[in-house]
């Protein structure tokens, strides 16, 4: 087993449960944490954690993280050397519905991470942000040296808040903070609020697709292998203090305190409806495509600007959707049974 603890929040979800299942095959000692809400099926969630669960060198616990009381008992009872937070109320149309939910997990749930990190000394705190803080923004590809202060979904300025709050912490108290700017993941295991899966469930069952904006967006897929990959480049990176930040101009992706952000994409956006051939070529069926307008809170085009994080940590995707949506696609068929 390798020297030091590991938090994953999130530990259930999607990306949670394919980076946890990295570190055990490494030999690394995870505590993971969730609280299987519904926003989407808990099933699949309680589904991934069966396939951690009795792998050597990892513990789980049910936990919200708005729950001050649990998370300072699990920090006082645990004492992890990095924390990687991925855990977060997710959606951009969701969020326009139900906000509360946002504030809870994603502005309560991340101070009480802050806090935990802060009562440890923890040597490194990764945590998930999102492309969808670039907002209103659009020069591409999205930079981390660009402005992100005009988001368009309170999801979004939530994300772009837990940033100000780690630069904060990391400022205050010397706290290592990296964030992740997460560009569309996709994969195996993956979350039925995505497009993608709701396409391919749509498509396999003969019932039509809603697509947006009348097809005429593109988007910066990534598939989950190579997030894992520059997940685990980033995580023993520790954040260090940009000695050469200027504050007179200032840097929005590094600072003088040991503060880094990144994009993690595919560097490749890709069209709508080509993604869309490509499921019904991994399907073998016809997409029944109901052209629907813009909708809230969502943005034409994303695409990410992966300089730092290849620069950094040798970060090169490498899945095509061509290799990576026929893998989902039989990853549905096997778990679905269709």
């Amino acid at each position: 087993m390798r020297d030091g603890k590991i938090l994953v929040t999130g530990a259930a979800g999607f990306i949670g449960y394919h980076y946890c299942r990295s570190l055990l095959a490494d030999g690394y000692e995870v505590v993971g944490i969730d609280n299987f809400n519904d926003y989407y099926d808990p099933a699949l969630k309680r589904a991934r954690l069966a396939e951690l669960e009795g792998r050597p060198g990892f513990a789980f616990h049910t936990v919200d993280l708005a729950d001050r009381e649990a998370m300072e008992a699990l920090f006082a009872a645990h004492r992890f050397s990095i924390v990687v937070h991925l855990a977060a109320q997710a959606g951009v149309r969701y969020s326009i519905s139900n906000p509360h939910a946002y504030v809870q997990s994603n502005l309560n749930g991340f101070l009480h991470i802050l806090e935990g990190c802060r009562a440890q000394q923890v040597q490194h705190l990764v945590y998930a942000s999102s492309s969808s803080v670039y907002g209103a923004n659009e020069r591409l590809p999205f930079s981390v040296h660009d402005n992100v202060d005009h988001p368009i979904s309170l999801y979004a300025a939530t994300k772009k808040s837990n940033e100000l709050m780690a630069h904060t912490y990391a400022h205050l108290y010397g706290i290592p903070t990296t964030g992740l700017r997460f560009f569309t993941v996709y994969g195996p295991w993956g979350r039925p609020d995505m497009a993608y899966f709701k396409f391919t469930k749509a498509v396999l069952e003969g019932q039509p697709i809603e697509v947006y904006n009348h097809g005429d967006m593109r988007r910066d897929f990534t598939y989950i292998d190579d997030i894992v990959d520059g997940m685990r480049g980033i995580t023993e990176r520790v954040a260090h203090a940009n000695d050469a930040w200027n504050p007179a101009a200032p840097d929005a992706g590094s600072s003088r305190a040991p503060y880094r952000l990144y994009n993690i994409g595919n560097h490749r956006p890709e069209a709508l409806m080509d993604f869309i051939a490509v499921i019904e070529r991994a399907t073998g069926r016809s997409a029944d495509m109901k052209l629907l307008p813009m909708q809230p809170g969502d943005v034409r085009q994303t695409y990410a600007d992966i300089d730092e994080l290849r620069r950094d940590t040798g970060f090169d995707p490498k899945t095509s959707i061509d290799e990576g949506i026929p893998r989902f696609v039989a990853w549905y068929r096997d778990y679905y049974g269709v």
